[in-house]
C-alpha cells in the first residue's frame, strides 16, 4: 500500500466518522464547540501514534491468543499519559472533555487500528496511517463542532461571528443538536461524493467515445 493511499484512506476516502461511523461517543458529547472538537481531536491522535508504533514494533512477540488484551494495555498506557498531560497543561480544556478522555480506551477506531492496520505494517507506515487517522477523527470533530457552535451560539472558536446579539438556539447546543448536525453532513459529503463520481463517469466515458 503506497503512503498516498495510506493517507488519503484515513482523512477521506475512509474517514473513521463519515464513512465508517466509529468513535460516535466522543464525536456526540464534546463536539458543542469547535475548540473542544479540536483538543478531542488532538488527544486521540497522540494515542492513536504512540500506540500504532508500539503495536508495530512489537507485533512479532505478542501471541496471537492474547494480542487483544496486549493492544488494550498499550492503548490504556498511551491514555493515562495524554489524561496526565492534559490535565497539567491544559487544565481548562481538560475539565472541559472530563468522562471522555479517559473513554479514549475503549474507542473502536483506535483498536480497529491497532488489529487491522499496525499488527501488520512497519512502524513509519503505522505511524502514517495513526497522523491520517487521527487527522481525518480530529476534522470531524471540529467540523461537527463549528456547525454545532455556530448555528448554536453564533460564534466559532468562541469569536462571535454571527453578531453579538445571536440567540443561543438551545437545539444545536444540546446533544440532540449533534445528531442533526452530523445528519446533515453526511447527507452533504453523500452528495458530493455522488456528483464527483457522476464527473468521474462522464469524462470516462467521454474519454472511451
Amino acid at each position: 500500500m503506497s503512503k498516498r493511499t495510506i493517507l488519503w484512506d484515513g482523512l477521506w476516502h475512509n474517514n473513521t466518522i463519515f464513512v465508517q461511523l466509529l468513535g460516535m461517543c466522543p464525536l456526540l458529547g464534546v463536539t458543542t464547540t469547535a475548540l473542544n472538537g479540536f483538543w478531542m481531536g488532538v488527544a486521540t491522535m497522540a494515542v492513536l501514534l504512540g500506540s500504532n508504533l508500539v503495536v508495530s514494533l512489537v507485533r512479532g512477540f505478542i501471541p496471537a491468543d492474547v494480542r487483544i488484551p496486549a493492544y488494550i494495555t498499550i492503548i490504556a498506557a498511551f491514555v493515562t499519559i495524554v489524561d496526565m498531560l492534559m490535565n497539567a497543561w491544559l487544565h481548562e480544556m481538560y475539565r472541559l472533555l472530563g468522562l471522555f478522555i479517559p473513554l479514549i480506551v475503549v474507542n473502536c477506531a483506535i483498536m480497529g487500528r491497532a488489529e487491522a492496520f499496525a499488527s501488520k505494517h512497519g512502524p513509519l507506515d503505522a505511524c502514517l496511517d495513526a497522523v491520517a487517522v487521527g487527522g481525518g477523527f480530529t476534522f470531524a470533530l471540529m467540523l461537527l463542532g463549528g456547525v454545532r457552535e455556530l448555528l448554536g451560539q453564533g460564534a466559532l472558536f468562541g469569536v462571535p461571528v454571527l453578531g453579538s446579539d445571536y440567540p443561543d438556539v438551545l437545539m444545536f447546543i444540546l446533544p440532540p443538536g449533534a445528531f442533526i448536525s452530523l445528519g446533515f453532513i453526511l447527507a452533504a459529503i453523500n452528495v458530493l461524493k455522488r456528483r464527483r463520481e457522476a464527473r468521474v463517469s462522464t469524462a470516462q466515458a467521454g474519454c472511451s467515445a
